[in-house]
């Protein structure tokens, strides 16, 4: 859908200022903002805040990530183009859009049935067409797809699901925020040589996976 020139210039200045500032350098990644219109990812009571530097609230006390977030968690992936994806926590799609725009397939997981309907038709409506959406849980809603190549969470366990190790393929990356609410990290997960390698990114804010 073509995006206004408002808009798209309002895209630009969140991506100068809010993620090519902070330090996001990956060219793919940021072409991957340039064409994801954001604002069609947000309820139209906050359209006007589309581009802020804040998270935004959606339906069901789900939100819709600060773009930074949505960007250093992407580029933690260190996606090549190949990948099969899963992401737990659709929300709205934004950050399933993004991803779309980078991988060959995503597998997107959301637990509240209307965002999980609303987020499937949206971006069938922006055309995209790599993506499969399921309700359920992240943690088993894909499991016959799996390994994956690169799995995302946007929201927060408390403690780390051992089990969604299986999940990921010899190579692969997992970017997931753990912990209490008050009380969180986001961790990279790599599975290299047989081997499960933690590292902590940064204090972040989600809302619990359930």
């Amino acid at each position: 859908m073509p995006q206004s020139q408002s808009d798209r210039d309002e895209n630009e200045r969140m991506i100068r200022s809010q993620i090519e500032a902070r330090g996001i350098s990956n060219p793919r990644v940021l072409d991957a903002f340039r064409s994801v219109p954001r604002q069609e990812f947000v309820p139209p009571q906050h359209r006007a805040s589309a581009f802020d530097d804040t998270p935004l609230p959606l339906e069901h006390n789900q939100t819709i990530s600060q773009p930074y977030i949505v960007a250093l968690m992407t580029e933690l992936l260190k996606l090549k183009g190949h990948e099969r994806v899963l992401e737990i926590g659709v929300g709205s799609g934004y950050q399933t859009a993004i991803l779309a725009r980078l991988v060959r397939h995503v597998y997107g997981a959301e637990l509240q049935p209307e965002l999980s309907r609303t987020a499937a038709e949206r971006l069938a409506r922006l055309g995209f067409d790599n993506v499969t959406i399921r309700t359920g849980s992240g943690l088993d809603a894909f499991s016959s797809e799996a390994p994956f190549d690169a799995i995302l969470a946007a929201a927060a366990p408390a403690r780390f699901p051992e089990a969604l190790l299986d999940q990921l393929a010899e190579g692969g990356r997992c970017v997931m925020p753990v912990g209490e609410q008050e009380n969180q990290t986001l961790w990279l997960i790599e599975k290299k040589g047989g081997k499960v390698v933690r590292t902590e990114v940064a204090a972040v804010r989600f809302v619990p996976l359930r």
